[in-house]
């Protein structure tokens, strides 16, 4: 067996916490995993990690070696990455998380596109609200909305910025009038934004550069924006969503953007991946391309 795809095996088993997992993980059998273990303890003559019916442990000595192991696997990573920019062309899988509609609506038209002009360039891509790990869960890139955690001990760069409109149907503004400005929002019925049991507020920049949060009377909570652009256009209520995610409703007349003199707030929009010694060309190109192209999928 080759050392380094054994080590490889190892680490994943470690960092998933189960030989069926980094299975999984890694698209080989039960059995096959536990192969790569017993080929590095049976050359190294030590036992690297405690198995029972129930659970599994690393030795003291599994604990130093897998330690080793992230090294050089990293070490070798760099040098792949080395060799891959003197060919000038990515080669190989990227896998990229996103958003589910920002992923599928504007993300993935940008890697495809890429992928496209490099025919030695693999795209995995995984559409999911769910904050990922990317060391965890073996991702490459991910791109993510709004505030970000900062502790979260990757690097980052801003992509694009979404901006924030107030929108509801004809049908509902003939019912029960058209707010004229912010102040307005309280006395119309709402459909908002939930996500883990939170309801975020509305935010309007101000001319003094504060932002003003407006919390606005609501019967209906989703934790999907498509779904709350559907419930608007239907008539149900007023909503504050991203232009890009409604601007064909807003072009066809479903949709009316109710505050348009009003500035409009604006989400951040970042990519983020692991720090190493060096950025794969796979995920420089990858992040370039999103900060070229998003933009224009913002307006």
């Amino acid at each position: 067996m080759d050392r380094l795809t054994s080590m490889a095996v190892f680490v994943k088993v470690v960092d998933l916490g189960s030989f069926t997992a980094a299975a999984d993980a890694l698209d080989l059998s039960g059995p096959m995993v536990g192969k790569h273990v017993r080929f590095l303890e049976e050359r190294l003559g030590v036992q690297l990690i405690h198995r029972t019916t129930r659970r599994q442990s690393l030795t003291e000595v599994g604990r130093a070696y897998y330690d080793r192991c992230r090294a050089v696997l990293a070490e070798a990573e760099a040098a792949d990455a080395l060799a891959a920019d003197q060919l000038s062309e990515p080669r190989g899988r990227l896998r990229v998380t996103a958003p589910v509609h920002f992923g599928r609506r504007c993300v993935a038209p940008v890697l495809l596109d890429l992928a496209a002009r490099y025919p030695s360039l693999e795209l995995d891509l995984s559409f999911g609200d769910r904050l990922m790990d990317l060391a965890e869960d073996g991702f490459d890139l991910a791109v993510r909305t709004g505030e970000l955690d900062g502790g979260s001990g990757m690097i980052t760069r801003r992509v694009a910025r979404q901006r924030m409109i107030v929108c509801a149907a004809p049908e509902y503004l003939a019912r029960y009038g058209r707010p004229q400005a912010v102040g307005d929002l309280g006395a119309h019925r709402a459909i908002v934004y939930r996500r883990s049991g939170r309801v975020r507020p509305w935010l309007f920049p101000q001319t003094d550069r504060s932002t003003l949060e407006v919390a606005p009377s609501h019967r209906f909570r989703f934790d999907d924006l498509e779904a709350i652009a559907d419930a608007a256009a239907g008539g149900v209520g007023i909503a504050w969503l991203p232009r890009w995610l409604v601007r064909e409703r807003l072009e066809a007349g479903s949709l009316v953007d109710l505050l348009p003199d009003q500035a409009g707030f604006f989400y951040d929009c970042h990519a983020l991946w692991l720090p190493g010694p060096q950025m794969p060309l796979k995920v420089r190109l990858a992040v370039d391309a999103l900060a070229a192209a998003l933009p224009r999928f913002m307006q």
